[in-house]
């Protein structure tokens, strides 16, 4: 095996063996996070990430977190892949966020799960009368979906996205992002705003606000959210912290880190106020 075979493997198997030592934020982590952050004027969110059980496992962790956000302003995002796509596990989950007043939103995982996702998001509806999904900007079938759950009475959550489409992403991002929302624009049920970029944020936001659109503006624990929270503060919008739970977040986030090492400057910059 070559050198660069070796440090290749290295790099894909250190994100794993990190995560098996760090402690792991679980459910209990979770109740004492939204208490502290709802203290502060945040709403907060609530992911699962899996450590390698199995779909029932992953249904009995979002099940704790229902149990321990209960009562606070809190959404659990449900990765629906990871519970099996199945209807039962979906349904289970939403009668015990219905009791536990916990809303539910329904995370984006790729283009393939995406019409699966969707079935479930409206079985979901009929069960909870608080749902939403996510959409991304970079897939192009976010226009048609868009459109389709328009005038639903479910929120809908605007991202990035972090899986490619299949075709090939939009040229300019931030455009594609911004024609998303202005689709939205009108709408009586929320749209969350969730991105990391200022000028994107605000841009989003008017577009919302000018229209008479409820909002708000959603941001990921561990990035960079100064200036961004600075924008909805501005304009009065809402704000929500999402944060990752489970056995294999540690995994995930050392992952990600390491495919973009630029994240600690980007970190540097918002914490100086330094524009783009």
């Amino acid at each position: 095996m070559s050198l660069w075979s070796r440090l290749r493997d290295a790099r894909y198997a250190l994100p794993g063996m990190i995560g098996r030592h760090l402690p792991a934020p679980d459910a209990a982590w979770a109740g004492t996070q939204a208490r502290r952050w709802q203290a502060g004027g945040w709403a907060t969110s609530f992911g699962w990430f899996p450590g390698g059980e199995d779909a029932d496992g992953v249904l009995a962790g979002h099940l704790a977190l229902i149990a321990a956000v209960a009562g606070q302003d809190a959404v659990l995002a449900v990765k629906a892949p990871a519970l099996g796509l199945s209807e039962a596990r979906i349904a289970t989950l939403a009668r015990a966020a219905t009791q536990a007043g916990v809303a539910l939103v329904f995370d984006a995982h790729g283009p393939t799960h995406a019409d699966a996702t969707l079935a479930l998001v409206e079985q979901a509806m009929a069960l909870h009368p608080a749902v939403g999904c996510a959409l991304p900007a970079r897939w192009r079938r976010s226009e048609a979906d868009a459109a389709k759950l328009r005038d639903r009475p479910l929120t809908l959550r605007i991202v990035k996205g972090e899986w490619a489409d299949p075709e090939s992403d939009p040229e300019d991002l931030r455009a594609a992002y911004l024609d998303l929302v202005r689709s939205l624009a009108g709408r009586a049920a929320p749209v969350v705003v969730a991105t990391h970029d200022p000028l994107l944020a605000a841009q989003a936001l008017d577009l919302l606000i000018a229209s008479g659109t409820p909002c708000l503006l959603e941001q990921l624990r561990g990035l960079p959210r100064r200036r961004t929270e600075a924008v909805a503060r501005q304009r009065g919008v809402p704000l929500r912290l999402y944060l990752p739970t489970g056995p294999g977040w540690w995994a995930y986030a050392i992952d990600k880190a390491l495919a973009r090492p630029h994240l600690p400057l980007w970190a540097l910059r918002d914490l100086l106020g330094l524009k783009d």
